[in-house]
């Protein structure tokens, strides 16, 4: 009997290969693509072409007719708003910048997407991410890097849990891009040229503070003070959802030479200035953690890490600091360590857990 497996399809060339892919291996496939952000306006999606956008419907639709696949839309419109948009607005309006696509990966497109999918009688959930699940020696379940650096996207998935991680294919992972446009290419489906999504989808036009204002309408910071760590005003901000640590461009301030932002203080409203070796740490703290292919962290141990989506990574060790938080002290200097991001950590191409930067 062939294993059931339903493909989170967004209309992009990569889940689209994705569902190809399975079932040429002969998995029964399913397509869905997971209806998640409010109703459009028709003017509206034309520019919301992402995978949250009403194209994205369609042009999965189309895939699935060329692959002779059933295929559904699901709404998961409260299930985005609560644990993507809503944490989104409240970790700004903390002073913090966040990271709404871990978010969406672990709590809609594998918690609210598998549980469903388990419901009608599916084995397992797939997605188009570049990226391998493995089980590994110590019989624990690991995302593992793609063969091509460039697409690399394990960092995003580092939060995903042992169950979901068993239940989930990503046969994406095995090829490099022009690898799945050529497949894409070859079976002749209508989207092996489209383009990539880019930025937050739920924010097209990237002005995050604005959209924070509609969100939260007389809870956002209003003008504020630029200071410099020992308090001296520099001038005036637009508030501190306008800027993230390690920030350059946009600042507005004429000192007659590059300065960055180091700190924001929600407290006093105010955005700390510094030089450029002010944005660069040795040590962090992070809480809310995950463990991978690691079931614990009984001793220190030194590993890869990665301090955001770009960073290429440095190494560090990590320790527990208590039960709940690790201590992570890197080898050397590390650029714009944000609270509210993610901190992964790896062993070679395996992830080994990750929390959130305190």
């Amino acid at each position: 009997m062939k294993k059931r497996v339903v493909v989170g399809m967004s209309g992009g060339v990569d889940s689209s290969v994705a569902a190809c892919l399975l079932k040429q291996q002969g998995y029964e496939v399913i397509g869905v693509t997971m209806q998640i952000w409010r109703d459009e306006k028709p003017e509206q999606t034309e520019e919301n072409g992402g995978c949250c956008g009403l194209t994205a419907v369609e042009d999965a639709r189309h895939v699935a007719e060329v692959l002779d696949i059933p295929h559904y839309v699901m709404n998961f419109k409260q299930e985005f708003q609560q644990h993507v948009v809503d944490y989104f607005v409240e970790e700004y309006l903390q002073g913090r910048t966040p990271n709404p696509c871990i978010a969406c990966n672990r709590y809609v497109k594998w918690e609210s997407l598998l549980r469903r999918s388990m419901e009608i009688g599916a084995d397992y959930i797939a997605t188009g991410h570049y990226a391998r699940v493995e089980q590994l020696s110590n019989g624990r379940y690991a995302i593992r890097n793609s063969v091509t650096a460039l697409k690399d996207q394990t960092y995003a998935l580092y939060n995903l849990t042992q169950f979901q991680l068993a239940h989930t294919l990503m046969p994406v992972g095995e090829y490099s891009k022009d690898e799945i446009r050529q497949i894409a290419g070859d079976m002749k489906l209508p989207v092996a040229n489209k383009a990539d999504s880019q930025d937050i989808c739920f924010v097209p036009d990237g002005d995050y503070a604005a959209f924070i204002e509609r969100e939260a309408p007389g809870r956002t910071f209003g003008e504020g003070n630029f200071v410099t760590e020992d308090g001296e005003i520099l001038g005036r901000h637009k508030g501190i959802t306008h800027y993230t640590v390690g920030q350059r461009k946009g600042l507005g301030l004429s000192l007659g030479h590059p300065v960055f932002v180091s700190r924001l203080i929600p407290e006093t409203n105010e955005v700390v200035i510094g030089e450029e070796e002010a944005v660069f740490h040795k040590t962090l703290l992070c809480d809310q953690l995950n463990f991978m292919g690691m079931e614990s962290l009984p001793e220190p141990r030194r590993v890869w890490a990665k301090v955001r989506y770009a960073h290429k990574g440095e190494w560090c060790e990590i320790k527990m600091d208590s039960k709940e938080r690790i201590r992570c002290e890197f080898e050397k200097p590390v650029r714009a360590i944000t609270p509210g991001q993610a901190v992964v950590f790896y062993d070679g191409e395996y992830v080994l857990g990750g929390g959130t930067i305190l």
